[in-house]
């Protein structure tokens, strides 16, 4: 019995497996134009030769790039803007209320606020939101004291080039994007990359 158990879960995975393999190939060529796609508990990040980013005085949304500045809106109505947090470690990160990976690191997100010395701005993705209530009752049930500003039209993710949900920008004293991470971050990946940067 257990070894008939055994095989069907086996079974089971591979299957998963070849199904998980199959669509991704088909979403690489583009049979799946869809922007909105949740990653993975594992964030693929932007490649950098060894551990030294090139620096650029350029603005875009590449490691060593300046971080394109925005103005959003928080839940209460106060307008927020990247280029106020200037001097800051900041973390921008893209999130949604019904994405799965973006509710797993967002205790982790809250952990590292309350311990280490950085500004997180959570830019929630409300046009793919039911209701902005939604957002609140969220953002009350995960005790959130960071910032949690709307981009109700998706000019910001749009900017940003947000194709996977949740995807986070780690951003030096000096503006300039030193981590990319599209895919859910645990405590620890944000602790060794905030001790990275400026």
């Amino acid at each position: 019995m257990r070894r008939t158990i055994l095989i069907i879960v086996i079974i089971g995975m591979v299957g998963w497996a070849v199904y998980d393999s199959t669509s991704s190939t088909d979403d690489a060529k583009g049979e799946n134009s869809s922007n909105d796609q949740v990653a993975s508990s594992q964030p693929s990040t932007q490649a950098v030769e060894g551990d030294d980013l090139v620096e650029s005085n350029d603005v875009g949304v590449n490691e060593g790039q300046i971080a394109p500045n925005f103005k959003l809106q928080t839940l209460n109505g106060e307008a927020v803007q990247l280029s106020d947090y200037r001097g800051k470690r900041v973390i921008v990160n893209f999130w949604a209320t019904w994405c799965p990976p973006c509710r797993a690191e967002i205790p982790d997100f809250q952990k590292l606020y309350e311990k280490k010395d950085v500004e997180i701005l959570a830019v929630n993705l409300t046009e793919t939101e039911e209701s902005t209530e939604g957002v609140e009752g969220f953002v009350k049930e995960f005790g959130m004291t960071f910032p949690v500003v709307m981009d109700v039209n998706s000019d910001v993710s749009d900017t940003y080039q947000v194709s996977a949900y949740p995807t986070s920008y780690m951003i030096d004293s000096n503006g300039r994007i030193q981590f990319v991470a599209m895919g859910a971050l645990n405590y620890d990946l944000m602790i060794q990359q905030y001790e990275k940067m400026k």
